[in-house]
């Protein structure tokens, strides 16, 4: 995996972790504001915690596939999942081509 890779990787699993985090421990108001505003909205969302919660779930997570990635369980150049169409080098298995 390359530091860009890496990078990509670990923005998608942050995005993805904000949203698992976000609604935790929410709880909305009890009636709505006599100034308007929504109900639904939390009374304390407590934004900085949680922002720091998911960067350390999306650090723990990350470290999980970058793992995954480099051992070699997971491989998209190798295996049946492996892109073999037009613009790769991969050589398909099968009986050699008749000249």
């Amino acid at each position: 995996m390359t530091w860009f890779t890496g990078v990509v990787v670990y923005l998608l699993i942050w995005w993805t972790s904000l949203f698992i985090v976000l609604p935790i421990g929410t709880k909305p108001v009890d009636a709505a504001p006599e100034d308007g505003g929504w109900r639904g909205a939390p009374e304390r969302p407590l934004l900085l915690r949680k922002l720091i919660g998911t960067t350390i779930l999306a650090a723990v997570l990350w470290v999980g596939v970058f793992a995954i990635m480099e051992s070699g369980w997971v491989s998209f150049r190798d295996g049946w999942w492996a892109y073999t169409g037009p613009g790769s080098s991969a050589i398909l298995p099968g009986p050699p081509a008749q000249n």
